[in-house]
């Protein structure tokens, strides 16, 4: 007997659903103690029926979050009938569909009574996840085992039981203490999810929930139909580039999507993309689909809900070996950063049909980590430099791009570190950070501006890692936009020596008193800079957003 569908109660288990991952991703930003998570918030909370599909997520980093899914689904399989009420699972490995190896995941099946109905699930970026290198970014590595601890799936907690063997072999091999309590942290928001969802069960009942989630697939699927029945049937292609594998200076190499409309379905071929590297620079066939994903949902209606239904009519293909899929067992920690390129990919393929849809080039990545000794606690410490990587995204037709937003696989769920608390929890002290004037592209709607940064390293033998392409290209204009500028990072020791790094590099040694200067430019304009208008130009220089002699020389414009 088929459950009658009620759309007033449709509507009551959607906004649930999101309300139960809203309240794991607060969870989370209040218990994770490291900065990479309780401050910039580089997590993702969802919830998954019992067979691992979608039923919503709080995508706080948009990569991380449609790559819950597909490992929920092979944890399902690879345990079977071995699951059971109060199991939690971790998982970050690469070549079992995992994303990146720091970002570490847990999942936990939802039992009403002994059968199972859904699964929360976290995954979050890690401070450490052993390797060769301090905080998991290792420019130099060839092979996985060079970069992280693999996690296959792994129950470390069984039956409600803690396994404390299993607990103290990953950690072992973990030299930062703060990843046991953010892991605590995820396996806490964990058990909020499956709490509030018992609740909404005992409220309505299975059946009313498994029918009501089966119409809420449906509706979703014919809501993603509908907007890609608004794309011109046809084939389109478009590339985007990666410069430098961190072992081969000079190397570039280009991701090539070629798009099928048919229809009400979307094809992704990236068949033709050039193939994996002997480097640092490879992503994950998770990693890579990810990005395909977030990139078409900025081109969509932003209130189709984020379930299994939204992706049903989206097919990808990645060949494992190639760049964006590299195969067992090569280095790919970089591959959540090849999200960038390959949206300019599909930016460049969709804007002569979807002109109104696209946005200009973002501002790439140029990113730095910092780690070492912090003299005052002497405590080791692991620093993402948010505040300083997050440029200006790409302009679209009636809208300048987002200043200060950050990389595009984050779509502005990264955010920026406080101030006080950089301080705090690093040894560094803050001496500027600012939008920079005339760093976004020309257009009747400018890129959004980028951010110059400057701070002074505290600690003696400081270990720097840098990674990005930011430094190579610039973001692209559409239809007459300018470009955005170059980022940069640079280094002045205290000797007077200055040093400028490789945009995938390793320094260790680093001095204390050393000032780390960066610079994450702006966004891509779009269409004719001369039609912009001239009150918002004017008002534009009065607030130091544009020099005088940049809308002179940009926009042909007197003030």
């Amino acid at each position: 007997m088929s459950t009658k569908i009620d759309p007033i109660l449709l509507s009551v288990y959607a906004r649930t659903f999101k309300a139960i991952t809203d309240e794991m991703s607060i969870s989370m930003e209040r218990t994770t103690r490291s900065p990479i998570l309780c401050e910039a918030k580089d997590y993702v909370t969802g919830l998954y029926d019992a067979e691992g599909n979608m039923l919503e997520q709080t995508e706080n980093l948009p990569i991380l979050a449609f790559s819950l899914a597909p490992v929920c689904k092979y944890i399902k399989n690879f345990f079977g009938e071995d699951l059971h009420p109060g199991d939690v699972i971790f998982h970050n490995d690469v070549f079992s569909l995992g994303n990146q190896n720091n970002d570490v995941a847990v999942f936990k099946p939802i039992f009403l009574e002994d059968e199972l109905v859904a699964w929360t699930a976290v995954k979050g970026h890690q401070a450490d996840i052993g390797g060769n290198v301090r905080g998991g970014y290792n420019p130099n590595a060839v092979e996985v085992w060079q970069e992280a601890l693999r996690i296959p799936p792994v129950k470390v907690v069984e039956k409600g039981k803690l396994r404390k063997d299993v607990w103290g072999l990953i950690f072992a091999n973990i030299r930062l203490d703060i990843v046991q309590h953010d892991m605590k942290a995820e396996m806490g928001a964990c058990t909020v999810g499956e709490r509030r969802f018992l609740e909404l069960l005992g409220k309505y009942g299975l059946a009313s929930y498994e029918g009501h989630k089966q119409a809420l697939f449906d509706a979703t699927r014919k809501m993603m139909e509908a907007e890609i029945a608004q794309i011109p049937n046809g084939k389109y292609s478009g590339e985007g580039y990666v410069y430098y594998d961190g072992r081969h200076v000079g190397t570039k190499f280009t991701i090539r999507v070629d798009i099928e409309v048919m229809d009400k379905r979307i094809k992704f071929d990236y068949s033709r993309t050039d193939a994996q590297t002997n480097g640092f620079v490879n992503g994950t066939f998770t990693s890579s689909a990810s990005a395909t994903i977030l990139t078409l949902l900025q081109m969509v209606n932003p209130d189709i809900p984020h379930n299994e239904g939204m992706v049903q009519p989206i097919e990808i293909i990645i060949p494992e070996g190639t760049i964006l899929n590299a195969a067992y067992p090569k280095a790919t920690t970089f591959g959540n950063h090849l999200c960038p390129p390959n949206a300019d990919a599909i930016q460049r393929a969709l804007a002569p049909v979807m002109p109104d849809r696209v946005t200009a080039g973002w501002n790439n990545l140029l990113c730095s980590l910092t780690t070492g000794t912090d003299p005052q606690k002497n405590e080791q410490y692991v620093d993402i430099g948010f505040m300083g990587l997050k440029g200006g995204s790409g302009a679209m037709r009636g809208t300048d791009g987002y200043d200060h937003i950050g990389m595009i696989d984050a779509s502005g769920g990264v955010l920026d570190q406080d101030y006080e608390m950089f301080e705090q929890q690093t040894p560094h002290t803050l001496i500027k950070h600012e939008l920079l004037a005339d760093s976004a592209g020309a257009g009747e709607w400018r890129g959004g501006l980028g951010v110059e940064t400057i701070f002074e390293i505290g600690s003696d033998n400081t270990q720097l890692v840098t990674f990005g392409d930011g430094d190579f290209e610039p973001a692209f204009g559409l239809f007459g936009g300018g470009e955005g500028g170059l980022n940069f990072i640079r280094l002045k020791y205290p000797d007077g020596q200055s040093v400028v790094p490789k945009n995938k590099d390793l320094l260790t040694g680093v001095p204390k008193g050393t000032v780390y200067h960066q610079v994450a430019s702006g966004g891509g304009g779009y269409g004719d800079p001369k039609k912009r208008d001239r009150s918002l130009l004017a008002e534009e220089i009065r607030n130091g957003v544009i020099s005088a002699d940049a809308a002179r020389r940009d926009y042909g414009f007197e003030a």
